[in-house]
């Protein structure tokens, strides 16, 4: 009897542990963008699916959204199709187009509603072209002081959330594929990931955007040293925009939409820790970068939604 206690009770205090966050988040809406290492590896994927249904079961409503930049080249390659980059964007041809929304909406988004199904009938795919979810228009470049056209790599223009919130008032979660559809020219378009969770999160009136990564957060003084900022707000991250790497820009740039545009926080967690997502939400520590809105009293400069840039989702898929 001892020993089992002895087990047990562990296991208690990090479930009370966790109360508090449990209160706080019930009800409330969670974008989450799922990317990087975490999309590859078979543990983390199964640890990211765990993580996005504990939240389900404990009152909150997850939204996922996702890429697919390394399957999207890995298909490419095997169709033939030569990868061409302009200012860091790949260049999306017609059939590259085909190409992006077959690997998305046909394989990396059913392997990961399978994923979250095995724990119950939860998880429903769709792409931004469902219900005019996200509408784009086509992305043109300044390189050189010229819009260069790059194919179907496209910006957004509006979020219709009536689908999402329909799932979400049935108790489903969505899992949705950074595509979108031009209402100028009926085109389908590929749209960068991070821009997209972002946008949906302001427009679903989230109170949590999570950006997955290949990085422990933002660092304070990379490459000289480690040391991750664990919280900054909405002016303190728009100075810092111009020093950061590419890969980095879009996603703190959603963020940084995100919570100029209604939402409570915007993190940017390393998706190679299994079960980031918990850890950052449920636990006194917390992991990885948080952007909060500007104090009371600080004004808050008027933001539209960026351009897409390169990372590895999205428009540079």
């Amino acid at each position: 009897m001892s020993a089992r206690k002895h087990t047990a009770l562990p296991k208690a205090q990090i479930l009370i542990e966790a109360l508090p966050w449990l209160t706080r988040h019930n009800g409330k809406t969670v974008v989450i963008k799922f990317g990087g290492n975490a999309m590859v590896d078979e543990d983390l994927k199964a640890a990211f699916a765990q993580d996005v249904v504990f939240l389900r079961q404990a009152g909150l409503k997850p939204v996922v959204v996702h890429g697919g930049g390394p399957q999207i080249s890995a298909q490419l390659d095997r169709h033939g199709l030569v990868s061409e980059f302009k200012a860091g964007l790949r260049v999306t041809t017609p059939e590259a187009m085909d190409v992006v929304r077959m690997v998305l909406a046909g394989q990396v988004q059913r392997e990961l509603v399978g994923l979250l199904n095995q724990h119950g009938p939860l998880a429903v795919g769709m792409t931004g072209e469902d219900a005019h979810t996200i509408s784009a228009t086509q992305h043109r470049p300044l390189i050189d002081g010229e819009l260069v056209d790059i194919g179907r790599v496209g910006e957004i223009t509006a979020i219709d959330t009536g689908a999402i919130e329909a799932l979400l008032g049935d108790g489903r979660i969505p899992v949705i594929s950074s595509i979108a559809r031009s209402t100028d020219d009926g085109h389908v378009y590929n749209v960068n990931a991070d821009t997209a969770a972002a946008a949906l999160a302001a427009a679903l009136g989230a109170e949590t955007l999570m950006v997955l990564t290949d990085v422990e957060g933002l660092y304070e003084d990379w490459p000289n040293s480690d040391d991750v900022i664990s919280r900054l707000t909405a002016t303190e991250l728009e100075k810092l925009l111009p020093e950061l790497s590419s890969g980095m820009v879009p996603k703190m740039e959603g963020c940084l939409f995100a919570v100029r545009n209604g939402v409570i926080t915007a993190r940017v967690i390393d998706g190679r820790v299994p079960h980031s997502i918990l850890l950052e939400i449920f636990t006194d520590e917390g992991i990885g970068t948080m952007v909060v809105p500007d104090a009371p009293g600080v004004p808050d400069a008027p933001h539209a939604p960026h351009a897409p840039h390169p990372s590895e989702g999205g428009a540079a898929q």
